[in-house]
């Protein structure tokens, strides 16, 4: 979670909503991203996703089983149906996001039974400092 702060810190400084990603599987890191949907014009340019692409492209493969993806903030309904898409076995993310979460605090999207893949998820993880970020994010931006 270290790296995908840091990442996070970088989207903030680039004007993007602080949110960090990395995918890590067997102890090794194959792919990261940061929020860019403002900067690259792209709203789909989650952390999650460009950190899936990033990994899918190093891996030479659209799918990542075994693979665990640790992201700052509680994904959206795009990051996680990519996520169940790649086969990623577990997300562990920081803070919850009340308003688009979608494993946790909303839609549960991961316990679905139409889907084929389960992804495990783990909560919490450096959460303090993940939601200090994006507080401390939003409130430089209201002024």
């Amino acid at each position: 979670m270290e790296r995908a702060l840091i990442l996070a810190q970088e989207a903030a400084g680039h004007g993007e909503v602080p949110v960090g990603a990395v995918i890590v599987r067997d102890g090794q890191l194959i792919g990261e991203g940061y929020n860019q949907p403002i900067s690259s014009d792209d709203p789909t340019a989650h952390a999650e996703i460009i950190a899936l692409r990033n990994a899918a492209g190093s891996e030479k493969n659209y799918r990542l089983p075994g693979a665990t993806l640790f992201v700052t903030i509680e994904p959206c309904t795009m990051c996680v149906g990519a996520m169940i898409h790649a086969r990623v076995d577990t997300v562990v993310f920081g803070a919850r996001e009340p308003k688009a979460g979608a494993l946790l605090s909303n839609l549960q999207l991961h316990q679905q039974d139409h889907y084929n893949h389960r992804l495990k998820v783990v909560e919490g993880v450096r959460e303090h400092e993940c939601s200090v970020l994006m507080s401390n994010f939003f409130k430089s931006r209201r002024g």
